[in-house]
């Protein structure tokens, strides 16, 4: 009796389905014609946007590709903020990100929503490429650069003399790096929005800053 079982050299090759969200004409050229012209790939969805792309979901339920190459900048809706509503569909998908965006801040805020892998423009087709195929069989893959500040955000850092916050201070710098809305920190935290617009104040100055997004950063690195 033959066995039921192909050797791994005869068994055919799984198609991996895909789907662009990228509004540079270029970089979406470039996807479409290096992955489009390989039998191992098929291209179920191109789009500009994260809305175009929701709608095209919207309007087909059988619209189910297994990898989305996700850019950051792109007309209205970020990358990173479609991500859970993307997910929301399409729990199995796995979330390539691919941009020209390499600072820790979006790298985490990035990772931390659901995508999977992390890949800077400036990737080399052959290696987009090789990074689809990992996380095609459940893996993650981030570009060397990109993987050196994962790293270095989890190495041992030197202790050093951070500013002095209040415990209700740190309370509301940790609503703002979960990305909370001052009044959701004012709910969070029994507090009124006046009483947490102070308190931000009073941050920022002991931290000598001026934005959230320096205050994201000092605490996602250990400043704060």
């Amino acid at each position: 009796m033959a066995s039921q079982f192909l050797p791994t050299y005869l068994c055919p090759m799984k198609t991996i389905t895909l789907a662009i969200v990228e509004d540079d004409p270029i970089v979406k050229e470039s996807l479409h014609t290096f992955f489009g012209s390989s039998p191992q790939f098929e291209i179920l969805a191109i789009a500009n946007s994260v809305e175009d792309f929701l709608k095209m979901l919207h309007e087909d339920s059988q619209l189910q590709p297994s990898i989305l190459l996700l850019d950051i900048q792109l007309p209205g809706m970020t990358g990173i903020a479609g991500i859970p509503i993307i997910l929301e569909s399409l729990p199995d998908l796995s979330i390539i990100m691919l941009t020209t965006f390499e600072d820790s801040e979006k790298i985490f805020a990035a990772l931390m929503a659901g995508a999977c892998s992390y890949l800077s423009k400036q990737t080399p087709l052959a290696k987009i490429k090789e990074a689809v195929l990992t996380v095609s069989n459940g893996g993650s893959y981030m570009s060397p650069s990109i993987a050196r500040k994962v790293v270095e955000h989890f190495a041992p850092k030197p202790k050093k003399d951070h500013p002095s916050l209040t415990e209700r201070q740190l309370e509301i710098v940790k609503g703002i790096v979960d990305g909370l809305s001052y009044k959701m920190i004012a709910a969070r935290l029994d507090l009124s929005i006046d009483t947490v617009r102070s308190h931000i104040m009073h941050i920022y100055r002991a931290l000598n800053i001026n934005s959230k997004g320096e205050l994201i950063r000092k605490s996602l690195d250990g400043e704060v």
